[in-house]
């Protein structure tokens, strides 16, 4: 690895550059039980320039949770009028719960340079893509095996044996659309998976495309008045 002057990062998050930069989505998705849970907690703990994705949702709060950090608690007909008034990115129907992402505070994150980070399932990734694949950046998690996945859920001691097996139907649905998602990694081990995923957020903060502030930099390092 490369040796870098302490100038040259944050202390804990996105690199410091000159350059105006437009913020991204960041997206795990994973089934129940691969680490996603695990790995966004690292991510936002070491990284100052990460921001969870606040989400509303009808579920009944629980112990320890703080409505407006955890998440928006709404009841039903509150969601719905969110929902017909278009006021969600994405929205979904979880367990009987009903999850939606509102838009005006990501807007104004994203134009502000600011990376969120979102944990939702394939569902909340389709419909972030639809409407701004441009700012998008899915990522999809799976165990090692499908015997690791059951054996970590009921390792956890919170589910009885019913909602474990439905807990495995949806994780082998969720885990078949592998495929619509940009990077895929396979948590065998928790710190390599965090490295790697930490890396992929490092590589898509450079793109050039996110880089607002690129053409102008460049035209004065010509002083010609070139874009390129």
């Amino acid at each position: 690895m490369a040796d870098h002057d302490s100038t040259d990062t944050a202390p804990h998050g996105a690199p410091e550059t000159p350059l105006a930069r437009r913020g991204l989505m960041f997206i795990l998705s994973s089934p129940s039980g691969a680490g996603k849970t695990t790995i966004a907690k690292k991510l936002l703990q070491s990284d100052a320039g990460l921001a969870m994705s606040v989400s509303a949702t009808t579920r009944p709060i629980r112990p320890g949770e703080q409505d407006g950090r955890d998440y928006h608690f709404v009841d039903k007909p509150t969601f719905d009028r969110m929902a017909e008034d278009h006021e969600f990115l994405e929205w979904a129907h979880v367990f009987g719960n009903s999850y939606g992402t509102p838009k005006a505070q990501i807007w104004a994150g994203l134009k502000a340079g600011t990376d969120f980070l979102f944990d939702i399932d394939w569902q909340g990734t389709q419909q972030l893509s639809q409407r701004a694949r441009e700012d998008v950046v899915p990522v999809f998690i799976l165990p090692p095996s499908i015997d690791e996945l059951r054996r970590r859920l009921t390792a956890r001691g919170t589910d009885d044996a019913a909602v474990i097996e439905a807990r495995m139907d949806r994780a082998r649905a969720e885990i078949s659309h592998w495929s619509d998602y940009d990077y895929v990694v396979v948590n065998d081990d928790i710190d390599r998976c965090y490295e790697q995923v930490r890396r992929i957020l490092d590589a898509e903060r450079l793109r050039r495309e996110r880089q607002t502030g690129l053409v102008s930099f460049v035209r004065q390092l010509t002083g010609d008045g070139s874009p390129t």
